[in-house]
């Protein structure tokens, strides 16, 4: 495929703007709706919104080029209808579209992207949802809202070359939540712990994982959640609309869960939530305030629908998770394989497993703490203590630039943070457990606990607002700087080794490989009749059976 740097960049702008364009349609259905003038979260909304009719349009629809490009015209007429006043927001967009161009520009992919997040969106854009999509690659098994919502970015002339967008849009619009919640403080004169709690986040978000490419479902839903601890703190802390607070928390969990099912874990937030309104209001009023929240049906209408895929994919409604799988199904994947697969999963995440290393016997290696001598030998000692040295640099950083500490503001209280700090820990130790790699939730848990303490510390200083006021842009400016200038090293070096030229050919790596999924099953769909008459032609990739149940491909294995 030529390369068109020009169509490239209309879609990379276009994208954006589509989705704020959803958001803003929403809140103009009703005034309830509207729970920010915020771009960030007029576009997480808009994206909410996208990622539901997705996943409902691929039972019946592929995800073609024409049906994509109407979606992303509608979008866009939208956006201009509803925002062409709106200056202050479409000034902070163009800005931040124009500094993160240079790290949208992608080579080389992360692992995972070849071995599933392709295959899996690119299925979606040539054929309606299979039952049984699960038998024909461990991958496959997993789906997750970032795949549906890339499926509509298959779009005329540049084809399968913006499927880097969703992670790239909850980067986008993640650090516009957060910027504007900075400049909100600093209109207000106001910089409570908050504000050092956001400039943290944005600082870490932009030096850490200043990689687009590498982000896939773990990171960007860790980003999610360092705002959503973000939105808690601030619930407990503050007086605040609990309607529109209660909106974004539901809002942010549903696009969390969806980018993968074992965050489910993380509606244990909203036991804070609960524990509040019960101090606050009578149960009967604690009910209504719950459920009048019409985002609370799209959280449930989104985590149905990843239940309904999962079940259809694999026959489990939360994949690898063995005591929700019905294997009695012709398509299900076995009890037995799930187990081991899910077995395999924690060895891998507790260092027992690397592309050049397996532990004897797993299944005693993962058991209880065995495997903790090793992790630390393995992972802690190289990925985790690098980390924690880094956050501890950082906030360093911001404790020496915000000195002296002698002059201790006794006026301000203690903020209600024990709380909170207790269900992260409660989080951590899940995590530490049964799946203790940095990118299944231990970047947001480990960084959000050196934010917290960091923030109630800087707060408690007597600060003068306009030194204080000018040593937060420096920072601003400082994280966008080292983001620039990572991603220009990394063109460089990939320029290097892939001969990666932006300005001749702008589009990532793609392989035939890429395609394989593709392949075997137009054949098997195209000859599923002589599949059945004659099984050994299905033997040769595992599948050994299919089925049409009202214009519905049933694929399976005996």
């Amino acid at each position: 495929m030529i390369s068109n740097p020009y169509i490239f960049i209309i879609y990379y702008l276009s994208i954006p703007i589509s989705l704020i364009g959803f958001g803003s349609f929403f809140f103009s259905i009703n005034k309830n709706f509207k729970i920010s003038s915020n771009y960030g979260y007029v576009g997480l909304t808009g994206i909410l919104i996208i990622c539901i009719y997705s996943y409902l349009s691929s039972f019946f629809i592929k995800h073609s080029d024409i049906h994509n490009i109407i979606i992303l015209i509608l979008g866009i007429i939208s956006f201009f209808y509803f925002n062409y006043k709106n200056n202050h927001q479409n000034r902070i967009l163009v800005f931040f579209l124009v500094v993160y161009f240079i790290g949208f520009l992608i080579f080389k992919t992360h692992d995972d992207f070849p071995y599933y997040h392709f295959k899996y969106t690119y299925y979606l854009t040539q054929m309606p949802s299979v039952i049984g999509i699960g038998n024909f690659n461990l991958g496959l098994r997993t789906p997750s809202s970032i795949f549906y919502l890339n499926s509509l970015y298959y779009l005329p002339f540049i084809k399968y070359f913006m499927f880097q967008m969703a992670a790239f849009s909850i980067f986008l619009f993640s650090n516009i939540i957060l910027i504007n919640k900075i400049i909100k403080n600093n209109v207000e004169k106001n910089f409570d712990f908050l504000t050092y709690y956001y400039l943290l986040s944005f600082i870490f978000i932009n030096i850490f994982f200043y990689r687009i490419s590498e982000h896939g479902t773990d990171r960007s839903a860790q980003i999610l959640i360092l705002i959503l601890i973000g939105e808690i703190l601030f619930f407990v802390n503050f007086k605040s609309n609990i309607e529109k607070i209660l909106s974004k928390l539901f809002l942010l969990i549903a696009i969390i869960i969806s980018l993968k099912a074992f965050y489910v874990l993380y509606v244990i937030f909203f036991s804070i939530i609960i524990y509040k309104l019960y101090k606050s209001y009578m149960f009967k009023e604690i009910f209504l305030c719950l459920f009048s929240n019409f985002y609370l049906y799209f959280l449930l209408v989104l985590f149905s629908l990843i239940l309904l895929v999962n079940f259809i994919n694999s026959g489990c409604l939360v994949y690898p998770v063995s005591f929700t799988c019905f294997d009695s199904f012709d398509w299900a994947i076995s009890t037995s394989e799930v187990k081991e697969l899910n077995n395999w999963y924690e060895q891998w995440s507790k260092a027992g497993a690397t592309p050049n290393y397996r532990v004897e016997d797993p299944d005693i290696y993962i058991k209880n703490l065995n495997w903790v001598p090793n992790w630390i030998n393995e992972y802690f000692f190289t990925k985790v203590s690098d980390f924690i040295l880094g956050l501890i640099m950082l906030c360093s950083l911001m404790l020496l630039t915000f000195f002296p500490y002698n002059k201790i503001d006794k006026d301000k209280n203690d903020r209600k943070i024990n709380f909170v700090l207790l269900i992260i820990i409660i989080l951590f130790t899940e995590w530490f457990y049964n799946h203790p790699t940095l990118r299944y939730g231990g970047y947001c848990l480990i960084a959000a606990l050196f934010f917290i303490i960091t923030a109630t510390k800087l707060e408690k200083n007597k600060f003068n607002f306009e030194k204080s006021k000018k040593r937060i842009v420096f920072f601003i400016v400082l994280s966008l700087i080292i983001f620039l200038t990572r991603n220009i090293d990394r063109i460089l070096k990939e320029h290097k080794q892939y001969a990666y030229n932006p300005l001749i050919n702008v589009y990532y790596k793609v392989e035939d490989s890429y395609f394989e999924l593709d392949a075997k099953l137009r054949k098997k769909k195209n000859n599923y009749n002589l599949c059945i008459l004659n099984q050994a032609d299905c033997r040769e990739d595992e599948i050994y059976g299919i089925k049409k149940i009202l214009n519905i491909y049933v694929f399976y294995k005996k």
